[in-house]
């Protein structure tokens, strides 16, 4: 049986420290109205359900349990998720699921730019269409977008995959198409399947590191060492 928690009648403060207590259950969050950091920094199997969009870092620094947000998130969604899933059934603003380090985010909508920036490991499906600069930086981990790709994509991407089912606008920085093998295919069809959506994962395209940047390579070595430090002596 799940506890509902008003934030009408409660604080912010108030309603984090009962998630933060509980080790087991269920909570309902009524009247978010657009509130910042709700259900932050969970560590136990807890579900929460949150009935109405939400602010800034909802549920950031994510362990464990499952946070569903019945409605649109802002900017940072589940920043920095360890484990557990974290949904929102309508769109999530810029930087959802940055830095995160394992655990299954889901937005059902359409996600703003830098979608995944620095994704360690977390795995992120979106059902809609993702801006500019998804996956910057992305370091592991899985994105899966079933819409289309804004603008430089996996820009300066380190090992993460991104499947995308769309149209990719530009691939960034040392981002190129890979060949979808049959244990992407198997793996898109397993994030799906988490997911609870419904797509062909042959209907995909894979992205991946071309591994250029690496390593540091000067175009000119012998103009660099009579320039040395600083510049042109």
């Amino acid at each position: 049986m799940s506890t509902a928690i008003d934030l009408a009648e409660v604080s912010l403060r108030q309603l984090n420290q009962v998630l933060h207590d509980a080790d087991s259950g269920g909570v309902d969050v009524l009247n978010p109205r657009g509130a910042h950091a709700v259900a932050c920094g969970i560590t136990t199997d807890l579900t929460v359900e949150v009935a109405g969009s939400v602010g800034y870092y909802c549920a950031g620094m994510h362990q464990a349990g499952t946070v569903v947000v019945n409605g649109n998130s802002g900017p940072g969604l589940a920043e920095n998720i360890m484990s557990g899933t974290v949904r929102t059934t309508g769109n999530a603003s810029m930087s959802a699921a940055a830095t995160g380090c394992g655990g299954l985010v889901v937005i059902d909508g359409d996600a703003g730019a830098r979608c995944g920036i620095s994704m360690k490991g977390v795995d992120i499906v979106v059902g809609g269409s993702i801006g500019h600069m998804g996956a910057f930086m992305a370091q592991a981990g899985n994105l899966v977008v079933l819409g289309d790709a804004g603008a430089d994509l996996g820009d300066s991407i380190y090992e993460a995959i991104l499947y995308v089912r769309g149209e990719v606008e530009s691939l960034g920085s040392d981002c190129v198409e890979k060949e979808m093998r049959p244990e992407n295919l198997a793996a898109v069809g397993h994030l799906l399947e988490a997911a609870d959506m419904t797509a062909s994962p042959a209907d995909f395209r894979r992205y991946g590191s071309e591994r250029r940047l690496y390593s540091f390579h000067v175009d000119d070595i012998d103009t660099e060492l009579a320039e040395g430090p600083g510049g042109t002596r």
